[in-house]
Order: structure tokens, then sequence, then C-alpha cells
């Protein structure tokens, strides 16, 4: 798998992916820096990007040219999302990247690439969440190969010296950590510009992302590696992961899908696929991580939605939800909660349900939706 998608998914969203910075989601940004005045690690850092987890090797201050000038302006580097305020302060700084990584339900019909030709953060380049995924998979934005990631980033021109901020069109959905806190609505609510149109570069690039994912695995050669990374396989969890654990319950496994989907009163947005949820799993829907401007919760309110569901801070978690991606936000806002290290299971719902040997559960006395 995104989803962040993308830090992500670093943590994190579908993906998480991690750089030397999301997801992510994806999860990007904060963990690259120290403290203020902002200056670079040369420590593996986590990216998230949904349901992708890697770590970028550490570039030695000496590799990396002269320091990007980003703001002094004090951020907690324990956090997992920058605010629209700062990334307009900082977003001409030449080792600035900003990625949209846009990702829509099936049942949205809205189409990722195309509104982000309309309106996105001045400078985005567009992160496709589906076509830097795994080519062999059936499953949807599954996480891709090491050298496969690696690759594609490079094709967008990401270096690991970049500093990364990922953004979606829905607030905080498909993209990973480190995140826009509110994505492109919280940006263009705040009286920011977006651009209209996307330049030539930017289009070939997004393109030449998608190839180079495609070369991969078909055994070609590909352009200049500039983003090197090393897959953490602890932070992506497999089909006989999850079902070892419904015996084990090792890991506490909570759903992001809504409560009718995980009650298997309504139906799923995909063909084929079972209602219903893992046996053992509890449900806190990714909306309840975010506030009405689509921006993560404090701290103390993201405390008491885990507790109302009796999710304990000192046992380990595992996420997941209908493809891997809003995954991400539960891992996002335990990862502000101070929880990092968060799996999520990447084919979630769609292969667990599709799968007919897995079992089910359904809620007793839940009401069908009308």
């Amino acid at each position: 798998m995104a989803s962040a998608l993308l830090t992500r998914t670093a943590l994190f969203g579908r993906r998480l992916f991690s750089s030397a910075s999301p997801r992510q989601p994806h999860q990007l940004l904060v963990t690259l820096f120290n403290k203020s005045p902002f200056q670079r690690r040369t420590d593996p850092v986590h990216l998230v990007f949904g349901a992708r987890s890697f770590v970028c090797s550490p570039v030695a201050s000496s590799d990396l040219g002269s320091k990007a000038s980003f703001s002094t302006q004090t951020m907690s580097t324990s956090e997992p999302v920058v605010s629209v305020d700062w990334l307009h302060s900082n977003l001409r700084e030449p080792d600035m990247k900003v990625l949209d990584a846009s990702w829509y339900m099936p049942d949205e019909q809205r189409n990722p690439i195309q509104e982000y030709q309309v309106a996105h953060i001045p400078g985005a380049l567009f992160f496709d969440v589906d076509g830097i995924s795994d080519q062999t998979s059936k499953l949807p934005h599954m996480l891709p190969s090491e050298e496969a990631f690696a690759a594609a980033v490079s094709a967008l021109g990401i270096e690991n010296k970049d500093g990364v901020v990922v953004y979606d069109g829905k607030g905080i959905f498909s993209a990973a950590l480190w995140v826009l806190d509110g994505g492109l609505p919280r940006w263009r609510a705040s009286g920011y510009d977006v651009e209209s149109s996307a330049s030539s570069d930017a289009i070939l690039k997004a393109s030449a992302a998608s190839e180079a994912i495609e070369k991969v695995y078909q055994g070609q050669a590909v352009g200049p590696i500039t983003f090197h990374t090393k897959f953490q396989p602890h932070l992506v969890w497999t089909l006989e992961q999850v079902r070892k654990n419904i015996e084990d319950k090792t890991h506490q496994h909570i759903d992001a899908r809504s409560k009718a989907r995980f009650d298997g009163v309504a139906p799923e947005p995909r063909k084929g696929i079972r209602s219903g949820h893992v046996p053992g799993s509890k449900c806190i829907p990714f909306a309840q991580m975010l506030d009405s401007s689509q921006t993560l919760l404090p701290a103390d309110e993201l405390k008491k939605r885990f507790d109302q569901e009796g999710i304990s801070s000192d046992s380990p978690v595992v996420t997941s939800c209908g493809t891997g991606v809003t995954a991400c936000i539960l891992a996002l806002g335990l990862h502000r909660l101070g929880k990092i290290d968060v799996p999520v299971y990447d084919g979630s719902w769609t292969e667990w349900g599709a799968e007919g040997d897995t079992p089910v559960s359904t809620s007793e006395n839940a009401v069908p939706e009308s």
C-alpha cells in the first residue's frame, strides 16, 4: 500500500515512509531536524506514507553541501505535523519539498491528479499513491519494494537532504506522517495562494515516478538514485501476523473504518469483500482523530478518544482500515501521544475480507444503515 500516506508514513499515510526522514503519511518533515534553530540530523529518521515504511540512510553533513536555512520558529521534533503557517514561511527554501498525496475512495468519484492540476500548494509535486505501489499485488496501493520506492522518490527529484511535507485534498486522509495539519483545505482557508496549473516539469516528474516503479518490477535500469532507503518491516504487518495476533493478543488492534462498516451493517465500497471486522479488534473511526477543520486534535483530546475504547498506552498497537490509508491517521494520533513505531496492516480489510478462510466478526445489536 498509502495514505499515506506517507510518513507514510517516518511513522507514516497509505500508506508509512521513512527517510534519513512519512508514512508519512506517510509519515515527513519534523524528524528531519533538531529543535530550533533547525539543523539536519545524521541519524536515520522514519518517514511514513500510508502503510509504507522505510528509513533513509543517514547522510553525513559533509555530504549535504550547504544546510538549508529553515525558519528558526520553535517546533518540537516529536510533533508529527506542521502548521500551514510554518510551511508558508519555509515554502521557498531550496531544500524544501512538498508533495500532494491526495487519494479518494472509489465511490467519491474524484480524480486526484486532475484536482492537483486545478489547485495545489505552490511548487508541490504530485505523489501518486496508486502508482507508487507494489506492481505485483492485486490489492490496492500496497507497499512497493525498497528498490522501487527509492527509484520513484528519486524520480520526483527528492534527495535525503531534503525536508519533505506531505498533504492531501481532504485535510488529513491519505497523506502520511509527517503531514501538513489540515492539508490543502486549511492552507486555502488561511488565505494562502494556490497554483491553478501544474508545470510541465511537475507532470513529467509524476509520470517518471510511476515509470520508475514499473521499470524496477520489470528488471529494467532506472535513473540515478538520490533517495536511499531501508525497509522497516516491523512497521508493516501482513495477513499472517494479524491472524496470529488474534490468538496471541500481543497487540491491541484498532480499525479506522466507520462504525457501520466495522459492525458489518454497511457494505464495503469494493465488491467481493465481506462485511465485519477482525475478531478482537476495536473501532476508532479515523475522523475521531480530527477536529472540524480536519486538523489533528490536541494530545488530551486524542487520549480521551483512545481511553474511551479501552486502548492502553502501555501495550503495543497495530492499526488497520480499508486499504491501509486512514489506519495511518490512527498511528498519527498515537504518535502525538508519544507512542511511536505503531505498525499498520498493509492489506487491511480489503485483503482480510476477501480471503475465504479468515475469521470475521460482526457486532451484535448493530443497527443497519437506512
